[in-house]
C-alpha cells in the first residue's frame, strides 16, 4: 500500500522545532500526519497539537492515523491563513511552535482526479478543499491571454509564458481545456524543444503557477506566517518547509523583517520601515535533504526547511 505522504527532513524538523512535554503546537498542514505523529509522541502526556488542513482527505487520514492521541489532538479542516481566528476560537492565546510543510502532499499528487498531476488523464481541478469554488480548469478557460501569460510568469518565472498563454487561447478556441494531460500536451508543444528542462517535465511550471493561484498560496503564506510569529510565547520555535523558490523567498524575506532588519530601499539616508525584532532566524541557510532521503524520497529534492525563534512578547502585525 502506497504511504498517504512521507515527511519530509522529519528528523530535522523535530530537531529544531524541539517538541516538549506538555506544550502546544500547531501543524498547519497536517498532510499526511507524519510530522504531527512525531511532535504528538513528544509532548504527551499533557501537551496539545492543533492540526490544521483544507483537505477533507487529510483530516480523516490523521483521524485515523492519530487515533492513540486522540484526547491530546484538535482537527481543524481549514486554511491557515485563518490561524489567528483558529487559535482564538479555541481559546490558544500563545504556543510553543508551529510548523508548515508547504505544497501539495504524495497522497494528492497520486490521486489523479484531484488535477496536480499530469501523469494521468484527470479533471483540471487542483482545488486543496474541494469546498472551493474556482478550479485551475476555470483560470484556463476564462482568463484572457494577457491575464493567463502573467499569472504563469509571476507564479513559476517561466520564460514562455507568453508563448504558453497564446497556445492555450488558440487551443480553447476549439473546445475548451478540461484535463490536466490535455493542458500539459499544450504547453509542452509550446515550448520549443531545445528549451524542455532536462528532469523535469516541461509543464511542470505552468501546474505551479495555476496551483498557487486556485488556493492563494502564497497570499495565505503570507497571513499565516505573520500569524504563528504573533502566537508563539518567547522561546517558541517556527519551522517552514518550501518547495520551490517563490515560497522559499517569501520565508525568508519575512524572516529577515522579523528578525529586525531594515527592508528600506538602499538608497534612503536613513531606516523609515520601523524594523524591530521579534524572531531570531536559526538556519544561516536553509536546511536540505540528505542524498540518501532524496534517493528514498525523490520528492523530497527540492525541499527548503528554515526556522526561527520568537525572541520578545511583541506580536507581528501583518
Amino acid at each position: 500500500m502506497r504511504q498517504y505522504h512521507h515527511p519530509v527532513l522529519l528528523d530535522e524538523v523535530i530537531s529544531i522545532l524541539d517538541p516538549h512535554l506538555g506544550g502546544i503546537y500547531v501543524d498547519c498542514t497536517l498532510g499526511g500526519a507524519g510530522h504531527a505523529k512525531n511532535i504528538l509522541s513528544r509532548i504527551i502526556p499533557g501537551g496539545r497539537l492543533v492540526g490544521i488542513d483544507r483537505d477533507e482527505d487529510a483530516i480523516a487520514h490523521a483521524r485515523s492515523e492519530l487515533a492513540e492521541f486522540s484526547e491530546n489532538i484538535i482537527l481543524v479542516q481549514g486554511d491557515f491563513a485563518q490561524l489567528d481566528q483558529i487559535l482564538h476560537d479555541l481559546g490558544i492565546k500563545e504556543v510553543d511552535g508551529v510548523l508548515f510543510d508547504l505544497g501539495v502532499s504524495s497522497h494528492q499528487l497520486d490521486t489523479p482526479e484531484r488535477g496536480f498531476s499530469f501523469t494521468a488523464p484527470a479533471p483540471l481541478d487542483m482545488r486543496m478543499g474541494m469546498t472551493q469554488t474556482t478550479t485551475a480548469a476555470d483560470l484556463v478557460n476564462s482568463l484572457s491571454e494577457r491575464e493567463l501569460a502573467d499569472l504563469i510568469y509571476i507564479h513559476s518565472d517561466e520564460r514562455w509564458a507568453r508563448r504558453i498563454a497564446r497556445a492555450i487561447v488558440e487551443r480553447r478556441e476549439k473546445s475548451p481545456i478540461r484535463t490536466t494531460t490535455e493542458l500539459a500536451e499544450i504547453v509542452s508543444r509550446a515550448i520549443p524543444a531545445s528549451a524542455h528542462p532536462p528532469r523535469t517535465h516541461p509543464a511542470t511550471r505552468v501546474f505551479q503557477a495555476l496551483r498557487l493561484v486556485v488556493n492563494s498560496e502564497l497570499e495565505a503564506l503570507d497571513k499565516g506566517l505573520a500569524a504563528a510569529a504573533d502566537a508563539l510565547k518567547p522561546g517558541g520555535r517556527m519551522c517552514v518547509l518550501s518547495y520551490h523558490s517563490l515560497e522559499d523567498r517569501r520565508v525568508k524575506q519575512f524572516f529577515q523583517a522579523a528578525s529586525g532588519r531594515c527592508q528600506c530601499p538602499p538608497n534612503l539616508p536613513q531606516c523609515v520601515c520601523g524594523a524591530k525584532q521579534i524572531l531570531k532566524v536559526l538556519t544561516k541557510k536553509p536546511v536540505t535533504p540528505s542524498p540518501e532521503e532524496i534517493e528514498e524520497n525523490p520528492r523530497s529534492r527540492s525541499a527548503r526547511l528554515r526556522c526561527a525563534e520568537k525572541v520578545g512578547p511583541t506580536g507581528l502585525e501583518g
